[in-house]
């Protein structure tokens, strides 16, 4: 799954951090990719993560709901994008590279396990870590 994220943020602009997110459903059929648009559409929600899940819940069948699916994506979530898995029932999270500034899926923050939320899906960090935070340096570099 974390190798399918990693070519969905092979497709990122090269002014966007190359962040990909892919949502597969119970079965493991993938539903939706993305990769961070950001930059490309000028919009600051445009991460990989919610652009992912918003495809995948056109698809979906059950409009916003995605109950049993697995959101896969190189770079732990930041906040905005952890509250929105979490808000889309979203099963369980695999992620790549931890990200010690923002990420708030058990590194700055931990909103998915909060025990205050109604719906709180499984995670799974450091999946194939290094080659995904291999791509984020490679771009940090070449943006210096």
């Amino acid at each position: 799954m974390i190798r399918a994220a990693l070519s969905a943020a092979a497709a990122a602009s090269d002014a966007d951090v190359p962040v990909g997110a892919v949502v597969f459903d119970a079965d493991g059929v993938e539903l939706a990719r993305a990769a961070n648009a950001r930059e490309a559409a000028a919009d600051p929600t445009a991460h990989a993560e919610i652009l992912a899940l918003r495809a995948a819940a056109r698809v979906h069948g059950d409009g916003w709901r995605l109950e049993g699916a697995t959101l896969a994506v190189t770079l732990e979530p930041c906040t905005m994008c952890a509250g929105a898995l979490v808000l889309a029932r979203v099963k369980r999270v695999v992620f790549g590279a931890w990200e010690p500034k923002t990420g708030a899926v058990g590194s700055l923050w931990d909103v998915v396990r909060d025990r205050r939320l109604t719906h709180r899906p499984e995670v799974r960090g450091g999946v194939l870590e290094h080659e995904c935070a291999a791509i984020l340096e490679s771009f940090f570099q070449e943006q210096r």
